[in-house]
């Protein structure tokens, strides 16, 4: 075997133990749950609070809220108008601001809701620990000599 195919199992052995380290596996757990935590919000957002927003101020629909920046533009719809020309598309902006700000929320309840059960935890009281096998033995010659 060559100096070269061992450096190279050496690497590959290496980048092994690296990937298969808790740290990295733990990461892709956490990506992956992100991800579909992530989608969830996102639907929160778009199907359940914006269109509640919306009926608050009578029926609006923020993500089609632009301002044209040529004449050419004379559609009512985000989609058409960009079609036409450029806009100035604020409504998306603001409806992936809400988005933020909900998701930031969310996010801050549920780590809170994590810390408060890891103080409980923390609080709960230790079970004391167990004798070691030379105090046990000690406590039994201690009683045996009592009698």
């Amino acid at each position: 075997m060559s100096a070269v195919d061992e450096k190279g199992r050496r690497i590959l052995t290496e980048f092994r133990e690296f990937a298969m380290k808790g740290n990295v596996v733990d990461l892709a757990v956490g990506v992956i749950i992100g991800a579909a935590f992530g989608a969830i919000v996102t639907s929160l957002v778009g199907d359940i609070i914006m269109p509640l927003i919306g009926a608050a101020t009578g029926g609006l629909d923020f993500s089609n809220y632009y301002v044209p920046l040529s004449k050419a533009v004379t559609a009512t719809n985000l989609a058409d108008a960009k079609k036409q020309g450029a806009v100035l598309a604020y409504g998306s902006f603001l409806t992936l601001t809400i988005n933020f700000i909900i998701v930031a929320f969310v996010l801050f309840i549920v780590i809170r809701a994590i810390n408060t059960l890891k103080r409980k935890e923390a609080a709960a009281p230790a079970e004391p620990p167990k004798p070691s096998a030379e105090v046990v033995l000690l406590t039994e010659i201690r009683d045996l000599l009592k009698k």
